[in-house]
């Protein structure tokens, strides 16, 4: 495993991490199966585990504060999210941020956070929905400082909303955010246009959240694959945006195919190629997943000829309601 140091912290993070939302109680989740990965992980030098309060209703950090108490010996990095109260994603600028993040709100989901994960502190504090609209307000802003103060958490951060990838700018302006969480990967190249430039003169992390388009960069979904009543990728993937997913896998397959490499190794390593990303939470509820996923770290950088090639997959998606 290879470590990335995030400048404003001083933190040297494992450059693949995991994502935990799909322990919260995703079809074919198994609490027995998520802990012997998540154990594997650590075996395997991964350092830095990402989660949130809504992902189970606090399901997916109780998991977690079971592992660390199982790996107390080790230094492991903890962030997880603030739900909106209003428990509306994604964020909207024509929302009033008090029915959001109002400072009562951020204060008791951090204390909740910290009681279900039952660490000594929060690495990373991150608001789970953004709009930039939201910046000047100082309820989330003074939350932010006293959880640090306090020694609540450590560090303060900001997952905005899928496809909006500039909708956080203002926010990195107010000096009061360590970390930057988005979606990036083969398809979503976006944010490496406007936003890993500001977070680099910021000095912010930058995590890259879906690294596998939700599943559909792992190669294993097919034009019939069908989801339980209830998981989240019905509707990413409804009707037409499965079938054009995967007209463009499929061309993809070939390249990957070419050069010999799998699916899933190739997306995280064209992440990985990219300078500003301090690191990448591919979800993993299997060990040969754990493995196969932390193995693209030691594999090496992919060269400029084929990056060349796969920025030719860009596909800029319209933000909706699949934030």
């Amino acid at each position: 495993m290879r470590y990335r140091r995030c400048a404003r912290l001083d933190w040297d993070l494992a450059e693949i991490g995991y994502g935990m939302w799909g322990m919260g109680g995703w079809t074919g989740s198994d609490d027995t199966e998520s802990a012997r990965s998540l154990d594997r992980a650590v075996a395997l030098g991964c350092n830095f585990f990402d989660t949130a309060l809504a992902y189970g209703d606090g399901k997916s950090e109780r998991l977690l504060g079971q592992m660390l108490e199982r790996h107390r010996s080790v230094r492991l990095y903890i962030a997880t999210k603030v739900p909106p109260l209003n428990r509306q994603w994604p964020g909207r600028a024509t929302t009033p941020v008090d029915q959001v993040f109002p400072y009562d709100h951020v204060m008791h989901s951090a204390h909740t956070s910290l009681l279900n994960i039952g660490a000594d502190a929060i690495d990373l504090l991150q608001l789970h929905v953004w709009d930039d609209a939201w910046t000047g307000d100082g309820g989330w802003q003074r939350a932010a400082e006293e959880l640090k103060r306090a020694g609540v958490i450590r560090a303060f951060g900001i997952s905005v909303n899928r496809w909006e990838p500039h909708n956080v700018l203002r926010a990195l302006d107010t000096g009061l955010v360590d970390a930057v969480q988005v979606v990036y990967n083969i398809f979503d190249q976006a944010p490496a246009d406007v936003l890993f430039p500001a977070c680099e003169r910021h000095g912010a992390a930058v995590i890259a959240r879906v690294p596998f388009d939700e599943g559909s960069l792992t190669g294993a979904l097919t034009r019939q694959t069908r989801w339980p009543d209830g998981d989240f990728r019905n509707m990413y993937f409804a009707a037409p945006n499965l079938a054009l997913t995967l007209d463009r896998v499929d061309r993809l397959q070939q390249v990957a195919g070419g050069w010999g490499l799998s699916l899933p190794d190739l997306a995280l390593r064209f992440i990985l190629a990219h300078p500003a990303v301090t690191t990448t939470i591919p979800g993993m509820r299997r060990l040969d997943h754990v493995e196969s996923n932390l193995a693209a770290s030691d594999a090496g950088r992919l060269d400029a000829a084929r990056l060349d090639v796969l920025r030719e997959f860009r596909w800029d998606r319209q933000p909706d309601s699949r934030s």
